[in-house]
């Protein structure tokens, strides 16, 4: 598949979608990998902080020096239509850029992303990455919804679509069948009879089970009742900040920590349940464990099948391009260092993106975005580790699709 996506970028733009687990990430990341060996000057960006942070990259906003504009007309009143010589010429030095978690972006951002790469003369390659029939762009209030491929910028970029089929998530035939069903909105009475097989009722013992919600409120006070049921002390643990450039304030920590999904401070007990948030040659993002021991830099965490691990803080780094002479490299701004845990009880939907989980139940009266309970339920590494509670509506109501993002997918 990587010499297939190396032979369009010969010749096209790449867009790089296919459901949940397919190995969009892992096939970008080898293409990254790939096109650094040789020299070329990669951007790695994604629409939300927490995005940006898994590929190791910065906002699009950031990058396209957008400010806080949602749209061309916004990006006008703010004074920032026309870019700085410093923006154009980092972009033009530009050979690939990667835009991952495109479902994400909105169609006026992606046309100002044009709009920065007409009035910068960019002349490298585009990477789109994502799954359209996944999490929506987010909008304020009641605003209605407008993707990527909505935009006449869409067409112009004359993306060859490189579509990945099957999963490494899981292996289960029956569960990838209802996966596909629920990830299209088509169910059938097949589905209906998976899906009611996995209402079961919760044990009395929430700390063995993670539970998966819509709303990041509601994970929060769970995981803060269920951490204050457990015998011992809270453990504060701070994250640690280094500012590489002292112009960076207390305020630029604070959004970065914000975009990020870190937290000041993680708030432990020896014997609390935790999910990995990376991977690593002894973890994989999702897996689960139980913390047996607490220091300053070290955390050993035990493993579902016994196994004990060190746990290191690792690095979440702001970064930004800068140019020496005739070279453009990437320069920290401001490294956070924590361990790549949470707490197990609860996460969002939204931070379990990128994960695989077992043994979690999704909280189905939580389900309020289009493809919100597909991406919930196509995190789980069986059927046989993953219980809904019982929703208050119909399936139909809980898997729906957004239809233009349905339509659009069903032409690829």
């Amino acid at each position: 598949m990587l010499e297939k996506a190396l032979g369009i970028l010969e010749y096209a733009n790449l867009f790089i979608t296919g459901g949940a687990g397919s190995g969009k990430t892992t096939l970008t990341r080898a293409i990254i990998e790939h096109a650094q060996k040789e020299g070329k000057v990669v951007a790695r960006l994604a629409s939300t902080g927490m995005a940006a942070t898994l590929i190791g990259g910065q906002t699009l906003h950031s990058f396209f020096d957008l400010g806080i504009a949602n749209s061309q007309e916004e990006l006008e009143r703010n004074g920032k239509l026309e870019p700085s010589k410093k923006v154009v010429k980092l972009i033009r030095s530009m050979q690939i850029i990667v835009i991952d978690e495109i479902s994400m972006v909105s169609a006026p951002l992606l046309d100002m992303i044009r709009l920065r790469l007409l009035q910068s003369e960019f002349a490298g390659r585009l990477i789109a990455v994502g799954d359209f029939l996944q999490l929506p762009p987010v909008t304020r209030g009641n605003e209605p919804i407008y993707f990527a491929f909505e935009s006449p910028s869409w067409q112009r970029m004359s993306f060859e679509t490189l579509y990945l089929e099957g999963s490494y998530r899981t292996h289960e035939a029956e569960f990838l069948t209802l996966l596909e069903k629920v990830r299209h909105a088509k169910l059938d009475n097949e589905a209906h009879n998976a899906l009611e097989t996995l209402v079961k009722p919760l044990s009395d013992d929430l700390s063995s089970i993670t539970l998966l919600f819509g709303k990041n409120i509601s994970a929060q006070n769970h995981n803060r009742a269920q951490l204050e049921h457990l015998n011992g002390e809270s453990i504060d643990i701070s994250t640690y900040v280094t500012l590489h450039d002292k112009k960076m304030q207390e305020r630029d920590v604070e959004r970065f920590m914000a975009e990020s999904r870190i937290e000041p401070a993680l708030t432990l007990k020896v014997g609390a349940p935790i999910l990995f948030t990376r991977n690593a040659w002894n973890y994989y993002n999702g897996e689960r464990g139980r913390i047996t021991s607490i220091e300053e830099d070290v955390i050993w965490v035990k493993k579902e099948g016994g196994m004990s691990v060190k746990v290191e803080r690792v690095e979440t780094t702001k970064t930004r391009w800068i140019e020496k002479g005739k070279t453009t490299s990437e320069e920290k701004l401001i490294t956070l260092h924590q361990f790549p845990i949470t707490l197990a009880f609860a996460i969002t939907i939204h931070k379990s993106q990128g994960m695989s989980l077992a043994d979690y139940v999704i909280e189905t009266n939580e389900i309020f975005a289009p493809s919100q309970f597909y991406v919930a339920l196509s995190r789980s590494v069986s059927a046989h580790r993953v219980t809904l509670t019982k929703p208050h509506r119909s399936w139909e109501k809980l898997c729906f699709v957004h239809p233009k993002a349905k339509h659009f997918s069903e032409r690829l």
